[in-house]
């Protein structure tokens, strides 16, 4: 008998986390065809409070939002159906700290993390059988200040990401300019504890926000908020040395401006990042495969205010761009040869969207 080849899917769920003071109600789910780039509309959840950030399960069964909700942070649990688009409210938790803004889930669905913003600590709830969430079981709370007395008057935990072998959780404080190691056991009732050393310094001022791995697992490229760069690190088993800085400014640039997503292509050659304020650009740089440095390739608009947050489709073929403040998503043509993108004609509408994740439709 001949096995039947299994192709990969073109066709993909494009889930859209928001801000619910505007026009929004929760959580958006879109149709996304590879091809071409054009998006139909599905499904959405409402009642769910400011979902600004979105995570989905390994098995794409349960999709986890955090609620940035101020001082009183939640995170909520819902089952997923990718062939409807559907999302069933499970239950939500505390998130044990103020404006949760990044949620993780581990492979094993054995435990989600969360990074909350404005308390500046990082929060880990057990995932029960069903998807749900249990209560908070370990708090990891930052401690200090930064040089900008203004935006680092304490810590500003921003990311919660595993690593690719998930021996290693690492954490992003905008607030202290540093980036955290945590060694992760997931059968221990404590799964964190600080790895050695347990952070690597970032430099002052920069505000650390979100980490991107390299396919080859070889470096972590890191996109700061204030200082508008992306630096480079070897990593090694939990360890981190940087060896490049490249801005993602123009020259001469004097303007308000923040760094805020960063991705790689899935063939791996190309990282993209957004920049926000009076920029409003995607820069998009080469991968130096033997070194992992960047190289400078395209600056693009976002067409928009404010692209809080990007994603790349499965494919390679598209990438799909979220402004936060003008309601608008864009999506835009990938050139895998040079990794430069250009916009093509389809767009959604849809309020403050801050969050987009892809998930195959089968």
């Amino acid at each position: 008998m001949h096995s039947i080849k299994k192709t990969a899917p073109s066709t993909f769920d494009l889930l859209i986390g928001t801000y619910t003071k505007g026009k929004s109600k929760g959580i958006y789910v879109y149709r996304f065809y590879a091809e071409t780039g054009r998006t139909a509309y599905l499904n959405e959840i409402d009642d769910v409070s400011n979902p600004s950030y979105l995570c989905l399960s390994d098995n794409n069964k349960f999709v986890y939002a955090v609620n940035e909700n101020g001082k009183n942070g939640e995170v909520s649990a819902f089952t997923f159906e990718p062939k409807l688009g559907k999302l069933v409210f499970l239950n939500k938790q505390s998130s044990k700290g103020a404006d949760p803004c990044y949620v993780s889930v581990d492979k094993d669905q054995k435990n989600v993390f969360v990074a909350n913003y404005s308390s500046g600590d990082l929060t880990v709830l057990p995932v029960n059988k069903d998807g749900s969430l249990s209560p908070v079981s370990q708090v990891v709370q930052d401690e200090g200040q930064g040089i900008n007395k203004e935006r680092q008057e304490g810590p500003h935990v921003h990311i919660a990401m595993l690593s690719p072998d998930e021996k290693y959780l690492l954490y992003s404080d905008l607030g202290t300019d540093k980036l955290n190691v945590m060694r992760y056991h997931a059968s221990h009732p404590q799964p964190l504890a600080p790895a050695t050393p347990p952070f690597v310094k970032i430099a002052d001022g920069e505000g650390p926000r979100h980490i991107v791995f390299s396919n080859d697992k070889k470096h972590v490229y890191l996109v700061t908020e204030m200082g508008s760069a992306v630096h480079v690190f070897d990593y090694d088993n939990g360890k981190l040395k940087e060896k490049q800085s490249i801005t993602l400014l123009k020259d001469g640039f004097k303007g308000q401006t923040a760094g805020a997503a960063i991705h790689i292509s899935p063939d791996g050659r190309f990282l993209y990042a957004s920049n926000r304020l009076e920029t409003n650009d995607i820069s998009v740089y080469a991968i130096d495969p033997d070194t992992g440095n960047l190289i400078f390739v395209q600056r693009e608009s976002s067409y928009g205010k404010n692209p809080r947050d990007f994603a790349i489709d499965p494919t390679g073929n598209f990438m799909v761009v979220a402004n936060q403040d003008s309601d608008s998503i864009f999506v835009y043509r990938i050139d895998k040869s040079n990794g430069k993108i250009s916009r093509i004609n389809s767009n959604i509408e849809i309020g403050n969207p801050v969050c987009l994740k892809f998930a195959p439709a089968e």
